[in-house]
């Protein structure tokens, strides 16, 4: 599909994806609608998909093609991050396609078969297609079984079929062992694909990009000069409608095992060979092998569960007074937690993962501080306020990097040094805005190239160490209680002041 919002020059995402379609599971719900859908849409405006492309849905519900067309069309109305265009709706609308029928009826996988044959004749998908399972992980083995005794699942020669699984990824060490033998059994490895949006997003490339393409900072990524990092993914919103998901995983299992030990990975891997997907892999999983648990996890955890508070000026209700949650849950809604890196790179640098809901701000950043330094030669008034050096991600929402540092107050008969900043932000450094991450994952799996998917070895590993406090934390009962609107339970304070410590203010 060709548009004219379609820059040449654009380097991020120049490759444009072969004959293919995509079948999608789910259409009711919100990521499909909210994420999925409008980043189809985005892809195809800015001529990255092939002019046959096709989109086929399925779900029980009793619609027609043109039914599932009009909520697609909704769904980019109301998301889709580039402008509306009817010439790329004309075109991407003509490879719609709805398919009626339960997850587990036989007959619905032998209609989508001849819908999916149809559409390689009639658009030119060549027997190439993703299968997007935007359904809760509990419906994955039926699916999986389907479209493998449906013949769904096998490929032609010359012609490739894959998966696409959004997290959770299980919920604790055995059940992701066990997903992924469900999924191996169906898709061998380099045709799965698991979505971690947090890895598309232009800011979490950066990291690499900053670390490895600028001799300034490599130098001192390590323990002679770093004295923590600190990673926070904080949110602002309660759990929503999301009661019956979130109750019983909580914020470890949704945010900490996947996108906090992606980010840790990435911040603290060691330079691969080359940025192909095995190399960067394979440095990410070095470092999470290389993690230790602190021997005393109450001491080095916090866990948190917000209460009623105010939030943007408004009341808000407390966790165990949400709709469908029950007063006696002891789900958390924050948690904290000290890990270490056992290499030469990063002996004795703690790293401290946060995360939870119904806390002061939307933030997501990763910070490295810095060491004092050994020695400063000014009067002791003049850098009393003075805090350590660091160097910070901002991954949302404002996306770019702030460096902080001590510098000389102007106007003053001393040398009073004082903290400043040096930010970077996309929007102002950069003419075009970010894709969505779920444009260049879609794409990627699209295009077969997956460098920004964790593999079944992450995600075991992240397992492995999350279970321990998981198991720990399942002994403790209540979690410490929080008021809505602030930073969450003062246990996280505990935890770091322990190591002398003290949080950054996001």
């Amino acid at each position: 599909m060709t548009n004219p919002l379609r820059d040449p020059l654009d380097r991020r995402l120049p490759r444009v994806a072969g004959p293919c379609g995509v079948v999608l599971f789910g259409v009711t719900g919100d990521l499909a609608r909210k994420k999925v859908m409008p980043a189809i849409y985005d892809l195809a405006n800015r001529g990255l998909l092939p002019p046959g492309f096709a989109l086929v849905g399925f779900a029980r519900r009793d619609w027609e093609d043109e039914d599932f067309a009009q909520i697609v069309h909704d769904a980019v109305r109301e998301h889709s991050r580039t402008p509306f265009s009817e010439d790329t709706w004309r075109q991407l609308s003509e490879g719609i396609r709805f398919v009626s029928g339960e997850l587990a009826d036989p007959a619905a996988y032998e209609e989508l078969s001849r819908v999916v044959a149809d559409l390689d004749l009639t658009r030119g998908t060549n027997g190439n297609h993703a299968f997007y399972l935007s359904i809760p992980p509990g419906l994955f083995p039926v699916v999986l079984e389907h479209l493998k005794t449906s013949g769904l699942a096998t490929s032609a020669p010359g012609a490739w079929r894959r998966v696409v699984i959004e997290k959770p990824f299980g919920h604790d060490l055995a059940s992701a062992e066990e997903l992924n033998q469900v999924v191996g059994d169906v898709f061998p490895s380099g045709s799965v694909f698991r979505i971690d949006h947090y890895l598309g997003k232009e800011t979490v490339q950066n990291i690499l990009a900053v670390r490895f393409a600028n001799a300034m900072y490599e130098p001192i990524w390590n323990s002679n000069y770093v004295d923590n990092v600190q990673i926070t993914m904080a949110e602002d919103i309660g759990i929503g409608g999301r009661a019956g998901y979130y109750d019983g995983i909580g914020a470890a299992r949704d945010v900490m095992q996947n996108h906090l030990l992606q980010l840790l990975a990435l911040t603290a891997m060691e330079e691969p060979l080359s940025f192909s997907p095995d190399d960067v892999r394979a440095e990410k999983e070095k470092v999470l092998r290389a993690i230790r648990l602190p021997k005393n996890i109450d001491l080095h955890s916090s866990r948190g569960q917000y209460t009623a508070g105010w939030q943007g000026g408004i009341p808000v209700k407390g966790y165990l007074e949400e709709d469908g949650i029950s007063p006696e849950s002891t789900t958390e809604t924050f948690a904290a937690l000290r890990l270490d890196i056992d290499n030469r790179r990063w002996a004795g640098v703690p790293f401290y993962l946060r995360t939870g809901k119904r806390l002061g701000r939307r933030v997501t950043e990763v910070a490295v501080v810095f060491k004092r330094v050994p020695h400063l030669p000014f009067e002791s008034t003049a850098v009393e306020e003075l805090g350590n050096n660091a160097f910070v991600f901002r991954i949302q929402p404002d996306e770019g990097i702030t460096v902080r540092f001590g510098s000389k107050v102007p106007n003053t008969s001393s040398i009073e040094v004082r903290d400043v900043t040096m930010d970077f932000q996309y929007g102002e450094s950069f003419v075009d805005s970010s894709p969505e991450a779920y444009e260049r994952l879609i794409l990627d799996v699209l295009l077969g190239d997956p460098p920004l998917f964790p593999r079944h070895e992450e995600v075991e590993l992240g397992w492995r160490i999350l279970d321990p406090v998981l198991d720990r934390w399942s002994e403790q009962g209540q979690p410490d209680q929080y008021v809505s609107g602030g930073w969450g339970p003062h246990s996280q304070y505990d935890m770091v002041n322990l190591d002398g410590r003290v949080w950054r203010r996001p």
